[in-house]
C-alpha cells in the first residue's frame, strides 16, 4: 500500500496507475489522490458509489463488486455466531490430547481450536450441526437479496436512454440455403419483411473475413512501422544533424539479413501496394465469401427484444435467432457453424475439459503430497542442510505448496478460453461466462478436492478401492488435516495476490521499459500502458474457490472465517480503487455473468453441506444423519426458485425494458455501419461501388 501511494503520486507513472481515468479524458488526480494522506485512496474507494462504478467500468464490474460484497456479509454473518460459540466448544474438550496419546498422529496446537477436537458422538457436537444450518440460511437470505438488486442493476442499464446499437439487432444463424434467383441478402430481407413489415430496416449477410482480416492486419502493421520510422528520423533530427538520419531496415528475416532500404520509403510503398489488394478482396468478399448468417436491423428496439426471443420456424435447426452481441465483441469465425455441430462441439469439449480435469488431478495431487518437507527431504537428500534451517524451514513449510499451485493454475486460462471459443460460441462475452465456469469446475475438483485427498494421496487409493462408496467420508476425514493449508493458501492470495494488484509493480516495469526502449509514437506509447479490463475468467473462479474453501472450514475450523473475511474486504476496497482508475472494460454484457456466479456459490454450499454430512458422520453423530439431509435438498429447491424467478430476465431482454423512450431518435445507418467489421470499412466515403457492393441494396436513408 505505501509502495502504491508513494509510486502513484510520480507524473511519469499516472499511465500505469490512473489509465481508465486518462481514457476517459479526466484529470488522474482529480479529487485529492495526490493528498500528503498516504491511505487517501482507501476513502476514495470507500466513498465511490455503484454509479461511479458503472460510469467507470460498466455494469459488469458493479455485478462483481455485489459477489464481492455478498461473499464478504455471508462470511462476517456466519463468523460473528461461529467464532464465539465454536472455538471455546471445540477449545475446551480433549480429542486432540487422547488422540496424541495413543500417537495415531501428530497435532499442531491450532488442532485444538478445531472441530477435530470434540470426541465422537459427543453432545457437543450440537453447537456444530446448528452452525451448519446458520450458515447455509445466512447464505441464501444473501443471495436472494443479491439476485433482487442485480436484475434492477440489469434492467436500469438497459432501459438507459443512451443508444446502443446492439439493441436495435438480432443475429440470426442457420439460414436455409438460398432459393434459385435470389442472393443470400434479398432472401434473409424478403423473411424478416413478411414478419416485421412496419419495424425492418435492412440485414447485413456475415461474410468469410479470413482473407482480408490477413491484409487488413499487414496493412495496419506497416502503417504502425510507418509511423514509427518516422517517429524515429524526427527524432535524429534534434538529437544529431538537422537533416536527421533516415532509418533502415533490411528486406529479409525479421529485418535482419537480405537488402538494406530506407524504411519509410520501404513502408510506404508496402502500403501503396496493399490498399488495392485490400480493396479488390473486399468487394470479392462481400460478393463471394457470403455465409448463412445474417445480422437483421429493426427500427425499434421492442421489436428487436421480441424477435430475439420469438421462434421463428418450424424446424429448430434453421431461422435461429438471437440478441446481438456488442459490435466489440462478436467472434465472427464462430457465427457461421451450424446449430447441430454447435452442439456436438460443446460435447467434445466438455469432454476434452473432463480429460483435463482428470490429468492434471494427477499431477496437483502429486504436488501436494511430494512438496511437504518430509517428502523433500526424502527425495532430494542434498536440501536437508538448508531446509533444516529454521528461517527457511518456517517459509517452506508456509508457501512451497501453495506457491506451487498457484504456478500450476496460472498455465491452464489460455487453454480453457481456446476450448470455449471451439465450442461455437458468437461473443467474447459468453466465452470468457464459459471459460469461467470451466475454470471453477477445474480449480474445485483438483485444487479442493484434489488437495484435500492428495494430503493423504497414497493411503486414500486403497480405500477407495476397497469401499468406492466412501468418498464423502473420505473427503471429510482429510478436510481438518489440511486445515493449515488452506489457512496460508487465501493469506497468500490476499497477502501477496492483492500487494501486486495494487502496487502494480510488473506492468510499471514493464510499462517504463517500452517506454525508453520501443515506443516512439502515441499510438505504441498508448499500446503500452493500456490496461485491459478486470479479467473475470480467472478472476472470478478464484474468488469461488476461497469462498468454497471457507464455507467447507467455516464450521470444521472457525479460524479460517477472518482470513475469508480479509481476503474479500481488501479484495472489494482494492479492486475498486482498480475499477475506477485503472481497468478498462473490454466489453458490457449488462450482469449476465450473475446467474452463473450465483449457481456456482450454490454448488459451493452443496458441496460444504455434503462435507459436513460425512463429516459428521465421521464424528459419529447419530442424530446427523437425518437432520442434515434437508439441507442439500433445500438448496437445490432455492436454486431452482431462484433460477424460475429471475434468470429469463438475464438471458432475455424484458419487453417492459425495452419499450423505455429513447433521448435521441436513432440514426440506423450509423447502428447499421457499427456492425461492420473494420476489415471490411471503406476510407472512401464517396465510392458508390464499394457501398453497392456492401449493402448488396438500393441504398435507404438515414431515420434520423
Amino acid at each position: 500500500m505505501l509502495l502504491f501511494t508513494w509510486l502513484s503520486r510520480k507524473p511519469g507513472n499516472s499511465f500505469v496507475y490512473y489509465p481508465n481515468r486518462i481514457l476517459k479524458g479526466l484529470d488522474p488526480w482529480d479529487g485529492g489522490s495526490r493528498s500528503r494522506n498516504p491511505f487517501a485512496w482507501i476513502r476514495e474507494a470507500f466513498s465511490s458509489s455503484e454509479q461511479d462504478v458503472i460510469n467507470m467500468s460498466g455494469v459488469d464490474a458493479a455485478v462483481y463488486f455485489v459477489f464481492l460484497s455478498t461473499a464478504l456479509a455471508i462470511l462476517v454473518l456466519s463468523g460473528l455466531v461461529l467464532l464465539p460459540v465454536l472455538l471455546p466448544v471445540a477449545a475446551t474438550d480433549d480429542n486432540v490430547k487422547i488422540q496424541k496419546a495413543k500417537g495415531n498422529q501428530t497435532f499442531s496446537d491450532i488442532d485444538k481450536l478445531l472441530m477435530g477436537n470434540v470426541k465422537g458422538g459427543s453432545p457437543r457436537l450440537w453447537a456444530f450441526l446448528i452452525a451448519t444450518y446458520w450458515v447455509s440460511l445466512v447464505t441464501y437470505f444473501l443471495l436472494w437479496k443479491a439476485y433482487v438488486h442485480v436484475s434492477g442493476l440489469r434492467a436500469n442499464a438497459l432501459m438507459s436512454p443512451e443508444l446502443k446499437p446492439e439493441q436495435f439487432a438480432v443475429l440470426v444463424r442457420d439460414i436455409p440455403p438460398v432459393p434459385e434467383g435470389q442472393t443470400r441478402k434479398e432472401q434473409v430481407d424478403s423473411y424478416f419483411k413478411s414478419i416485421y413489415p412496419e419495424t425492418f430496416y435492412r440485414s447485413m449477410v456475415v461474410t468469410n473475413n479470413k482473407e482480408v482480416n490477413k491484409i487488413y492486419k499487414e496493412l495496419e502493421g506497416y502503417k504502425k512501422k510507418l509511423a514509427h520510422a518516422e517517429a524515429v528520423y524526427d527524432e535524429s533530427k534534434k538529437t544529431g544533424k538537422p537533416e536527421g538520419l533516415r532509418p533502415a531496415i533490411r528486406t529479409g528475416l525479421l529485418g535482419i539479413v537480405g537488402r538494406k532500404v530506407d524504411s519509410i520509403e520501404h513502408y510506404n510503398e508496402k502500403i501503396k501496394e496493399l490498399i488495392p489488394k485490400l480493396e479488390a478482396e473486399q468487394k470479392v468478399t462481400l460478393r463471394e465469401n457470403q455465409q448463412a448468417c445474417a445480422f437483421a436491423f429493426f427500427t425499434n428496439r421492442v421489436t428487436a427484444a421480441s424477435a430475439a426471443q420469438s421462434l421463428h420456424a418450424q424446424m429448430v435447426d434453421t431461422w435461429t435467432v438471437m440478441e446481438a452481441p456488442e459490435p466489440r465483441q462478436i467472434i465472427w469465425s464462430n457465427l457461421k457453424i451450424k446449430l447441430f455441430q454447435r452442439i456436438i462441439r460443446q460435447y467434445v469439449v466438455s469432454f476434452i475439459v473432463a480429460l483435463t480435469i482428470l490429468f492434471y488431478m494427477i499431477p496437483i495431487g502429486f504436488i501436494s503430497a511430494l512438496t511437504t518437507l518430509d517428502n523433500l527431504k526424502k527425495l532430494l537428500p542434498f536440501l536437508k542442510p538448508i531446509v533444516n534451517i529454521v528461517a527457511v524451514k518456517t517459509v517452506l513449510e508456509a508457501y512451497l505448496p501453495q506457491i506451487a499451485l498457484i504456478v500450476f493454475l496460472a498455465l491452464l486460462p489460455k487453454l480453457l478460453l481456446a476450448l470455449s471459443k471451439a465450442e461455437g460460441i458468437p461473443s467474447v462475452g459468453h466465452a470468457v461466462r464459459a471459460t469461467s465456469g470451466k475454470y471453477f469446475y477445474f480449480t474445485i475438483l483438483n485444487v479442493f478436492i484434489g488437495v484435500t485427498l492428495g494430503g493423504t494421496l497414497f493411503s486414500t487409493f486403497k480405500s477407495i478401492e476397497a469401499k468406492p462408496n466412501s468418498l464423502v467420508s473420505l473427503l471429510a476425514s482429510s478436510l481438518p488435516g489440511n486445515a493449515t493449508f488452506f489457512l496460508t493458501f487465501v493469506a497468500l492470495k490476499f497477502f501477496v495476490g492483492y500487494g501486486l494488484e495494487l502496487s502494480r509493480i510488473v506492468p510499471l516495469i514493464i510499462f517504463h521499459l517500452k517506454k525508453k526502449y520501443l515506443c516512439k509514437t502515441e499510438a505504441e506509447l498508448k499500446e503500452a500502458w493500456f490496461p485491459g479490463d478486470l479479467g473475470y475468467a480467472t478472476r472470478i473462479p478464484g474468488d469461488m474457490l476461497v469462498i468454497t474453501i471457507v464455507l467447507c472450514y467455516s464450521v470444521i475450523a472457525p479460524l479460517i472465517i477472518p482470513f475469508g473475511v480479509v481476503y474479500f474486504g481488501l479484495g472489494w476496497l482494492v479492486l475498486r480503487n482498480q475499477a475506477l482508475k485503472v481497468y478498462a472494460p473490454s466489453f458490457e454484457t449488462y450482469g449476465r455473468m450473475w446467474p452463473h456466479i450465483h449457481t456456482r456459490v450454490i454448488a459451493a454450499l452443496i458441496l460444504y453441506q455434503v462435507t459436513m454430512f460425512g463429516y459428521f458422520g465421521v464424528k459419529k453423530f447419530s442424530f446427523s444423519t437425518v437432520l442434515l439431509i434437508p439441507l442439500p435438498i433445500l438448496s437445490l429447491l432455492f436454486a431452482y426458485v431462484c433460477q424460475k424467478k429471475f434468470y429469463r430476465s438475464f438471458s432475455d431482454t424484458a419487453l417492459e425494458v425495452a419499450c423505455r423512450e429513447l433521448k435521441e431518435i436513432p440514426n440506423m445507418e450509423r447502428i447499421y455501419r457499427s456492425f461492420i467489421p473494420p476489415s471490411l470499412s471503406s476510407e472512401k466515403a464517396d465510392d458508390d461501388h464499394f457501398e453497392d457492393a456492401l449493402s448488396q441494396v438500393s441504398r435507404v436513408g438515414s431515420f434520423a
